[in-house]
């Protein structure tokens, strides 16, 4: 029943995205997608508090005795400029932290992630008669810096709005789209950045020689750190330093007195972490003694992550509910860990005597055409030929990506939130993507306008009455730029569609009887998943949630519509992007994957994904 809503919510959720896209806010200035979230959260009858550690939301939906369940996104973006020729590519600027204007675009999909988020509470809410216990909605501001979850926890996030039983997030990355990846145990690397200052005596560059030279003195800095892995680190364990910022001087002829750089450095355990931070410190603080610097250099940590390290039965747990849903094709497992880093095992609490177990995964975002023409035969090849987090040519193909990140999301949530005595039979292999038809959202009833913290950027609009049978979602008015309107929404004979036409009914076509038992309550932890993902008929419409209707602020520019790549097309080429919303690539006679749908009371032929690793 839950999954069967996936169909008509989707277009809201990526126009959701589309918006949150073309319309991105740097760490700590997430103001307006702060305060969407919170108009969608409300609308769909959650307890919405804004403000939480800064622009932070928390939404909270308490659903009868069970355990608590916190699904986690990040909402800020990146202050570089947008090269993928998307028509709905950012051109937003802003403000840095030194006061520069910097050029602003969505390069780490958080605006993916926050739109699965509301999507997954939203299909939860209508669906809550199909579960039991607390569902915790939380979308964090400043993850680029980290910061923000640390600051989230430090403003009471559990001490105001309750102790999770487990917190559950993902990201989207360069895997082929709608692959959703696993790993126990340490999945993601120790970060640290770390700002030096290094002082000279500058002087006219003609006379070298009576000066002390600072930039001479980063140089050899920059050059003994690059030492540091190769010679202080055992080859057994993995380490990085990246020096990502040099600065010094303002003409050619004038020797400054001062030199700024800025490290990064990686690791995968703290005992590697902390090697690598003494090696920084002695070597600055040598190589400006053998300089002659006038005084001690300024060494200052700025920024650190812990490493991400997932639950390990957790972890095992919510895979096997994703491989029910997905089919084993569509989730794989890790060999091993990533260099990037996150803040999000802060909500885990390290260090606590009572940590709160975590289950983080990656869900591909790379289009399939994409991927085939990568150079290379094996993954690490491709994936070093295709646009990643933070580039500026990063474009996820939003149809199979949204479509397996709201449901990952959704799915995880209900292997913990689930009725076990639920009788539901397995739907088999599912698909992350459509190929045609269309969806239909379902409006409820008006609502008193909602009047959140956060600053409020879009008017409430009102929504028409709901077909009295309908299961009931959100459904922004034209006002709100999410459906219809002239304004860059669909136009309104389209209302309801995805802009990437394709049928969802191989992904919903359920199979099998089942029984529902309204009393029945419990967790799915102890359950089979396989048989929490299909039912024998539609349940009957739930009451509509209460709130104040959302009114997501309008995206701008050209309806968005992504036609299949013309015959003939050139395959892509790293760092070259087509100007139509994604790469135009691949052949467009080839047979597209699940072309035939299953007869009725069958479960979709399992084929292989249409990507190859």
């Amino acid at each position: 029943m839950v999954m069967r809503l996936v169909d008509e919510i989707f277009p809201l959720v990526e126009g959701f995205y589309v918006d949150l896209h073309k319309n991105p806010e740097l760490s700590h200035a997430e103001y307006r997608t702060a305060n969407s979230v919170a108009e969608w959260l409300t609308r769909t009858g959650f307890e919405v508090h804004t403000g939480v550690g800064g622009t932070g939301v928390v939404g909270i939906l308490r659903n009868g005795d069970g355990p608590t369940v916190m699904l986690r996104a990040d909402m800020d973006a990146l202050p570089m400029e947008e090269k993928t020729g998307l028509p709905y590519a950012s051109t937003a600027r802003g403000t840095d932290a030194e006061g520069g204007e910097v050029p602003i675009m969505h390069a780490c999909g958080h605006d993916a992630h926050t739109a699965c988020l509301v999507g997954a509470a939203d299909l939860l809410a209508e669906a809550r008669d199909h579960w039991r216990g607390t569902l915790m909605v939380v979308a964090q501001p400043a993850e680029e810096t980290i910061e923000g979850a640390a600051a989230m926890v430090a403003d009471g996030l559990y001490p105001r709005f309750g102790r999770p039983d487990v917190v559950l997030g993902q990201h989207i990355g360069p895997q082929p789209a709608g692959m959703v990846t696993h790993r126990e145990g340490v999945l993601m690397a120790a970060s640290e950045a770390t700002s030096v200052r290094v002082f000279g005596s500058g002087g006219h560059a003609s006379r070298p020689d009576a000066t002390v030279d600072p930039v001479v003195i980063a140089a050899n800095i920059i050059t003994r750190l690059q030492t540091v892995v190769a010679r202080e680190i055992s080859p057994s364990e993995m380490a990085v330093v990246t020096v990502g910022m040099v600065r010094a001087g303002t003409k050619s002829n004038i020797i400054p007195d001062e030199a700024y750089l800025e490290i990064n450095t990686r690791a995968l355990n703290t005992l590697v972490a902390d090697r690598l931070r003494t090696a920084i410190e002695r070597i600055v603080r040598a190589e400006a003694a053998a300089s002659g610097a006038p005084r001690e250099p300024e060494i200052t940590v700025m920024q650190q992550a812990g490493v991400t390290a997932n639950d390990p039965d957790h972890t095992h747990d919510v895979a096997a509910a994703h491989r029910a849903y997905f089919g084993d094709g569509y989730v794989i497992d890790l060999p091993e860990p990533v260099t990037g880093s996150e803040d999000f095992g802060v909500f885990g609490l390290p260090g606590d005597p009572d940590p709160i177990p975590y289950v983080y995964w990656f869900v591909g975002a790379t289009p399939h055409d994409v991927w085939a023409a990568a150079p290379g035969d094996t993954p690490y090849e491709k994936l070093a030929g295709v646009p990643s987090n933070h580039s500026p040519f990063f474009a996820p193909d939003r149809e199979p990506t949204l479509r397996a990140g709201l449901a990952a999301l959704t799915i995880g949530a209900l292997t913990y939130l689930g009725r076990a005595e639920d009788d539901i039979v397995p739907t088999g292999a599912q698909q992350a993507f459509q190929v045609d038809g269309a969806q239909r959202p379902f409006a409820p009833d008006g609502a008193p306008a909602h009047e959140p913290s956060a600053p409020t950027v879009a008017e409430p609009a009102p929504v028409a009455a709901a077909e009295p049978s309908a299961p009931l979602v959100p459904s922004i008015a034209p006002e709100s730029g999410l459906e219809g309107g002239t304004d860059g929404g669909v136009p309104d004979e389209n209302i309801g569609e995805s802009t990437q036409s394709a049928d969802m009914d191989a992904l919903l076509e359920e199979t099998g009887e089942g029984r529902h038992q309204e009393d029945a309550e419990g967790s799915t932890r102890q359950a089979n998943m396989a048989q929490l993902l299909a039912d024998e008929a539609p349940a009957p419409s739930p009451a509509p949630p209460q709130g104040a209707p959302v009114a997501a602020p309008p995206p701008q520019g050209a309806p968005i519509s992504a036609p299949p790549p013309p015959p003939g097309a050139t395959p892509y080429v790293p760092g070259t992007y087509a100007p139509d919303d994604r790469p135009a690539s691949g052949d467009a006679s080839e047979p597209q994957p699940y072309e035939q749908q299953p007869e009725p009371g069958q479960d979709p032929p399992r084929e292989e994904p249409p990507f190859r690793l």
